[in-house]
């Protein structure tokens, strides 16, 4: 297989003047999406195992989410109109006398996903669900009656993955994460989990908006929410402080709920029922939003698949996503480059461990014949070895948003 290693005549991301970088958060309803259709994906692929020894011909990646409507009030309000689910593509309900209840694994799926993440949204009452999932076309389906170590590639598609991040993207990642974690959801229980960050660099100030709606039942006047959202900021403050690496960040100015305005009472509050915007303002769709490191990084190239709840087994839009980031991660271990990126191209039918294009790109190292060595060497290993990466990838072990 012919790997092209060539050194990328570019300014590494951390030494270029302007840096955006964007994570959607737990609560998020792109990141529901993306999230719950992964659920239904995985839930799918241990029905298929335990009822036909084997992952059969699904995808998934079709979901949308409808925004309802709710009525918020100081001390607790109320949902009017329910949150719509709605289940799109394509899955296997039956193959000679055995069948699987593919709208019930959708349903539950989501269900579960809502009662483990989402505090104060009741996947009974709150969500409706229409699952408009179809069996798929018979050359597809084809495709997982095939023999072999490794699947066909069920499209011709392309993906790229990079290593390291960068300062920027590790404090926008690790600020999400420490506020939907349970330490700060003890402590500031009032705050939603649809948390949204975006990072903006220039040289080494960094400005830091964040986005996190209270919940009204904690709530009993302006005068409250105003004083808990100064606490939340430096609360939030404090931990990026001790976090930031201050020879790359000098300056940090952060901000948060930046709509907000005083003295014009609901209106200028960021307050929600049940700690997401799915309730009522915004709608939500798969692959809008984080790519499978967590995050939207503006200076990156990337590419356009959805990797949430595709075929594990031969959905190179998922498998490829996950695969470049992997490979970029280990050679950048190995070899010490500011920055590797790895673009894999996959060709409709051809087995999904042969890509049709292979290429690493390093900046701030000129290959030598050692390091093309080692390059060639982990991705060679690594393709090698995809069926290992697809099973954990059915089992749910690498994260896809």
């Amino acid at each position: 297989m012919k790997i092209i290693v060539e050194k990328l005549r570019k300014i590494s991301v951390e030494k270029q003047r302007i840096e955006i970088v964007e994570r959607k958060g737990l609560g998020h309803p792109d990141t529901m999406c993306d999230s719950i259709m992964e659920n239904v994906s995985l839930n799918l692929c241990k029905e298929y195992m335990k009822k036909f020894g084997t992952i059969l011909h699904y995808n998934v990646d079709k979901g949308m989410l409808v925004a309802g409507g709710s009525e918020k009030k100081f001390g607790g309000g109320k949902i009017v109109v329910p949150i719509r689910l709605i289940f799109g593509d394509r899955a296997t309900y039956k193959v000679g006398e055995k069948e699987i209840d593919v709208k019930k694994i959708a349903i539950t799926s989501a269900k579960e996903w809502i009662k483990k993440n989402l505090r104060f949204v009741d996947p009974e009452k709150h969500v409706v669900y229409q699952v408009e999932i179809k069996p798929g076309s018979a050359e597809l389906t084809d495709i997982f009656a095939r023999k072999g170590k490794v699947l066909g590639a069920n499209d011709t598609s392309a993906a790229v993955g990079y290593a390291p991040l960068s300062e920027t993207e590790k404090i926008v990642l690790s600020t999400e994460k420490f506020l939907n974690s349970k330490n700060f959801k003890k402590e500031f229980p009032d705050g939603g989990e649809d948390v949204k960050i975006m990072g903006y660099r220039e040289n080494t100030d960094l400005h830091l908006t964040f986005a996190m709606p209270l919940i009204d039942r904690f709530i009993s006047s302006e005068e409250e929410y105003f004083r808990k959202k100064k606490e939340i900021l430096e609360r939030t403050r404090k931990f990026i402080e001790e976090k930031i690496n201050k020879e790359k960040i000098k300056k940090l100015y952060l901000y948060y709920n930046t709509l907000d305005r005083k003295g014009r009472g609901m209106g200028g509050m960021y307050l929600t029922v049940t700690g997401t915007s799915a309730e009522d303002a915004d709608c939500g769709q798969v692959g809008r939003g984080n790519r499978v490191n967590g995050l939207i990084a503006l200076n990156r190239p990337t590419g356009t698949e959805a990797a949430a709840g595709k075929n594990p087994l031969s959905h190179v839009g998922k498998i490829y996503n996950v695969l470049t980031y992997k490979i970029a991660n280990e050679i950048h271990s190995a070899i010490g480059a500011k920055e590797v990126y790895v673009w894999l191209g996959s060709q409709i039918g051809v087995p999904i461990n042969k890509p049709m294009t292979v290429t690493v790109q390093l900046i701030g190292e000129e290959p030598t014949k050692k390091t093309e060595e080692q390059i060639k060497e982990i991705t060679n290993r690594e393709l090698e070895n995809i069926d290992k990466l697809t099973r954990e990838l059915a089992e749910g072990k690498y994260a896809v948003c």
